[in-house]
């Protein structure tokens, strides 16, 4: 095995850069390198995961519409049918159930999806999707649909396999552990890169664990803005984190808005809500054609009723850029508008946290957003490669992977080191799986530590007699 000289070592403390202020990073950069070491060591397996996962989800989008071509796809007939007549047809060959929601043809070959639930063999936590051909009414078969994103079979299995495991919530944990610390990784392999001389973060004319350094780091730069983002959107949603994450932003004011379906009036004489018929009231087609005179262009989904005092909610479900979020509430009665709400009206978060989590997704620019998250998903496998590599080649040849010395936290000044204690334990408190994990390493590696010093002076108190 080459390994590099032992002066030219990634542990030994470079000088800092110009940039940087002396006396702050000198004491730091210790303590960053013991913790990029140790978690990308210990977490590098579940990122692993991730990355091999989410690089099928991205690869999933594009999959799912061949696999599914004959459902989702018609040739191009002359005129549409009403929405009424093709929902007819779809509870004429799938009469279980109730109508949850519609989603009219978006394109002049796509299919209709009607969308029932409470059908007996489905998923409660998912929807049959019956695909009715638009121009003639066709029903071309039916599927369990997830989501808001209109996720089928194929793409619905990957993602919980990229989410969960498969295991439920508990799985979920493993997600957000990668998720929370994703971003750290990344970001203190940045400050290492660029706290290096300039000669020591070349890969060229390099060999052994020199080169691999060299290779991991540059990759590792390039590649560390997409990481930092793919953290930040992940534990948007994941299951802790993300719940505080909701509550931070509802306290400032800052939460998702929905258009107000309340105040329908009473009109249970027609008896959607009971019977899971959409097409009560005023019908699907008054309702649709009120949503169109407010601007509510393809794709759209047409929500029934909740109950008899309810209104009908049409909303668009435009992931891709630019976004069509815009949502209105019909009087299933008189088909009169009664509220409207704007994507454009959403608080600037709400609206960051669309846009963030459908880029994670592949879906807000399409198939170039894609293949982005394919080559992040390729540049952080190689990267854990790289430094489990580094690992074994530290070892030198004489224990496999050596690791890096303790003592980083006795060389931060308290100045530096009481403030960001204070800011770890605040970021631990918001994103848990990341504030446990390290309050852990912490008590281990002060236990270890006081172990070994006192086996050295019971060592040197011995040779002393």
């Amino acid at each position: 095995m080459t390994t590099a000289p032992p002066t030219r070592t990634d542990e030994a403390p470079s000088p800092a850069p110009s940039t940087t202020p002396p006396g702050v990073w000198t004491p730091l950069r210790p303590l960053v390198l013991r913790l990029h070491f140790y978690a990308g060591l210990l977490v590098a397996p579940f990122l692993l995961v991730a990355a091999l996962t989410g690089f099928l989800y991205a690869g999933s989008i594009q999959a799912e519409k061949f696999v599914y071509a004959d459902e989702m796809t018609v040739p191009v007939g002359d005129t549409k049918l009403p929405i009424s007549q093709q929902v007819a047809a779809a509870r004429e060959a799938y009469p279980e159930g109730g109508i949850s929601a519609v989603r009219p043809s978006p394109e002049a070959d796509a299919t209709t999806r009607v969308l029932l639930s409470g059908v007996e063999g489905v998923d409660p936590a998912r929807s049959l999707a019956v695909f009715v051909d638009p121009y003639t009414a066709e029903v071309r078969g039916a599927l369990e649909q997830y989501g808001s994103s209109g996720a089928l079979p194929l793409r619905t299995w990957i993602d919980e396999f990229h989410r969960d495991l498969h295991l439920g919530d508990t799985g979920r944990l493993y997600s957000e552990l990668a998720a929370s610390w994703l971003w750290v990784i990344a970001l203190g392999g940045v400050a290492l890169w660029f706290s290096r001389r300039r000669a020591l973060r070349k890969v060229r004319g390099t060999r052994g664990r020199r080169r691999v350094l060299g290779l991991h780091g540059t990759v590792g730069v390039w590649a560390a803005a997409g990481f930092v983002f793919l953290s930040a959107t992940g534990l948007t949603w994941s299951q802790y984190a993300g719940a505080n994450i909701d509550q931070l932003r509802t306290s400032l004011g800052q939460a998702t808005p929905s258009v107000s379906a309340a105040g329908g009036g009473d009109h249970g004489g027609h008896g959607a809500a009971a019977g899971g018929d959409a097409d009560h009231g005023v019908g699907l087609d008054k309702v649709l054609s009120a949503a169109r005179s407010e601007g509510l262009g393809d794709p759209v989904e047409i929500v029934p009723p909740a109950d008899p005092s309810s209104a009908y909610v049409v909303k668009q479900i435009q992931r891709s850029w630019p976004e069509k979020q815009d949502s209105v509430a019909i009087d299933p009665g008189t088909g009169q508008v009664i509220d409207v709400l704007r994507f454009s009206d959403y608080p600037p978060l709400a609206k960051l946290t669309r846009w963030g989590i459908d880029f994670h997704t592949g879906t807000l620019f399409g198939l170039a957003n894609q293949i982005v998250l394919m080559l992040l998903a390729l540049s952080l496998v190689l990267l854990i490669v790289l430094g489990y590599r580094m690992w074994w080649q530290r070892g030198q040849g004489s224990a496999f992977g050596r690791p890096i010395p303790r003592g980083a936290w006795a060389q931060v000044p308290p100045y530096l080191l009481v403030p960001l204690m204070a800011a770890v334990a605040a970021l631990g408190y918001y994103v848990p799986l990341l504030g446990i994990p390290l309050a852990a390493f912490i008590a281990v590696d002060i236990v270890l530590g006081a172990i070994a010093h006192r086996r050295e002076r019971r060592t040197s108190g011995a040779q002393a007699s």
